[in-house]
């Protein structure tokens, strides 16, 4: 039988043509820090939403469609957060998660809403990333308001009377620091310092002099784990046994290497569950592949919220909602659906709903230890 040219023409196109021009891949795109000071939370986060990727991929993919992740290296700045997000606002995704900070995402945050991109920020807790009311701005953390009630809570349950309360001027911890000051105010509670340090300084025995001169019984310093392990390695050095406190981003291992385990012993701190603390089949399932692949457990929670986020993406894609507008609108209904770190959905702002602040404290190995509720 004769084919004719043009069926030929059409033929070798089919045959010659990539899988992907048949059915094009859907594109993810996933800020994080690679470099930087918090390049073992980007490195996680890259290693988590992967995995998961590679899963929905080995089923089959999305409605017959795979998922191709693009990976944007913000190395934990603000203007470094900027271009990348301009990268993957042009990179054709359908939605973007990350990042790990709050300031370094609200840099990123204009620049993605304006391209009409869902947005699912993973470790960015600052209370105003979501009073802002960009439409398609969410998280898969709590916010720090929620935070910090349950700060307040367990400064008032141990009983503490007069607490200095120090941050690093970040959005972040400034943010949890005041929603914090203005709980113990109401509570009875004596604030007898309120003040800032800089981050990425490498001796702090200024401040903790300034401090241990205030006489409070407790220090909650909100910042992040490298100036906590700092404070807390030099505030045993000049002898002052007072205890300390942080709020969920001291919730990183590392925290122990700087400090020291002797130094870190006794220090607490409020944060979602860590990974190997998570106990839904979800999170069992999905440590089981983690180890596997990487023979280690991530090094704290917020990377695994990056995977929240992922699958919360996954999950409006699987609905057929891959139009920004139409994945905004089916997110903020979004309720119950198994994450790894517990149920996830969103309210009309975007913040996740649900409580998941817990206590862990270190114990003289350095392990961080679950404290009963």
């Amino acid at each position: 039988m004769k084919v004719p040219g043009r069926w030929l023409g059409a033929l070798a196109l089919a045959l010659f043509l990539p899988a992907a021009a048949v059915a094009a891949d859907l594109k993810v795109g996933l800020m994080c820090p690679l470099t930087g000071k918090w390049a073992s939370e980007g490195q996680d986060m890259k290693n988590i939403v992967s995995l998961l990727v590679d899963e929905t991929n080995s089923k089959g993919g999305i409605n017959g469609q795979k998922i191709e992740l693009v990976v944007e290296d913000d190395a934990g700045d603000p203007r470094s957060a900027a271009l990348a997000a301009q990268k993957l606002a042009s990179a054709g995704v359908v939605a973007v998660i990350g990042t790990y900070g709050s300031a370094v995402t609200e840099a990123s945050q204009n620049i993605l809403d304006e391209a009409g991109l869902v947005q699912i920020g993973t470790g960015s807790t600052s209370v105003r990333l979501t009073e802002k009311g960009l439409p398609f701005f969410f998280r898969t953390c709590p916010r720090d308001d929620a935070q910090g009630k349950s700060a307040a809570a367990a400064i008032v349950r141990g009983g503490y009377k007069a607490v200095a309360l120090l941050h690093d001027n970040s959005s972040y911890a400034k943010g949890l620091a005041e929603e914090t000051r203005a709980i113990l105010d109401k509570a009875g509670v004596k604030v007898v310092f309120y003040d800032a340090l800089t981050p990425g300084e490498r001796d702090y025995t200024a401040i903790l002099t300034k401090l241990k001169a205030a006489g409070p019984d407790l220090v909650f310093f909100t910042g992040y784990y490298p100036e906590t392990g700092m404070l807390l390695r030099q505030k045993k050095e000049m002898g002052w046994d007072v205890p300390m406190m942080g709020g969920d981003a001291a919730n990183h291992q590392d925290l122990v290497k700087i400090a020291g385990p002797e130094a870190a012993a006794g220090y607490f701190f409020i944060s979602p569950p860590l990974p190997q603390d998570m106990d839904t089949p979800e999170a069992a399932n999905f440590l089981d592949a983690y180890k596997a692949r990487h023979k280690s457990v991530p090094v704290s929670v917020w990377a695994v919220l990056a995977g929240d986020a992922y699958k919360a993406v996954e999950a409006a894609l699987a609905a057929g909602k891959s139009e920004p507008a139409q994945m905004a609108a089916w997110l903020k209904q979004l309720k119950d659906l198994p994450g790894l770190s517990g149920s996830l959905g969103f309210d009309a702002k975007g913040d996740r709903v649900g409580e998941f602040y817990r206590t862990y404290k270190v114990d003289g190995k350095g392990v961080f230890v679950l404290q009963p509720k």
